[in-house]
C-alpha cells in the first residue's frame, strides 16, 4: 500500500511563503474540497472540506509563483501526521497534505 493523496479544490487565499535557514522555502496552503448529494428531504447539500497542505523546496517555489486565492488548482502528495507543544506547552497534533506535485486548473 502507497500514501498517496490527490485533491481537486479551491485556494482560501494565497500560500502562505516562509524561507528557512538554508534558503528552503516553505509554503502552507488552504484548499477547500466540495462533495454534493441529496439528503433524505431531496435536497442538494453541499459539504465543504478544508485540507491544510505544505509544500517544501521548488514545490513551494511553483505554489509561490502560480497560486492565487479562489484559484481550482490539484494537489498531489501524501499524509503526514506530526505534534507539537504550543506556547502553554500543550501537545498538539496535526494531519496534513506534503505535496509532490501542483497544477493550476483554472485562474480565479
Amino acid at each position: 500500500m502507497k500514501n498517496k493523496v490527490q485533491l481537486i479544490g479551491h485556494l482560501g487565499a494565497n500560500p502562505e511563503i516562509k524561507t528557512m535557514e538554508g534558503g528552503r522555502k516553505l509554503a502552507r496552503i488552504n484548499i477547500a474540497t466540495n462533495e454534493t448529494y441529496t439528503n433524505a428531504k431531496g435536497e442538494k447539500v453541499t459539504e465543504t472540506q478544508w485540507h491544510n497542505v505544505v509544500a517544501w523546496g521548488k514545490t513551494a517555489e511553483i505554489a509561490e509563483k502560480l497560486f492565487l486565492k479562489g484559484m481550482e488548482v490539484l494537489i498531489d502528495g501524501r499524509l503526514v501526521n506530526r505534534s507539537f507543544t504550543d506556547k502553554e506547552g500543550n501537545k498538539k497534533y496535526v494531519t496534513e497534505v506534503q505535496a509532490n506535485e501542483l497544477l493550476v486548473f483554472s485562474r480565479k
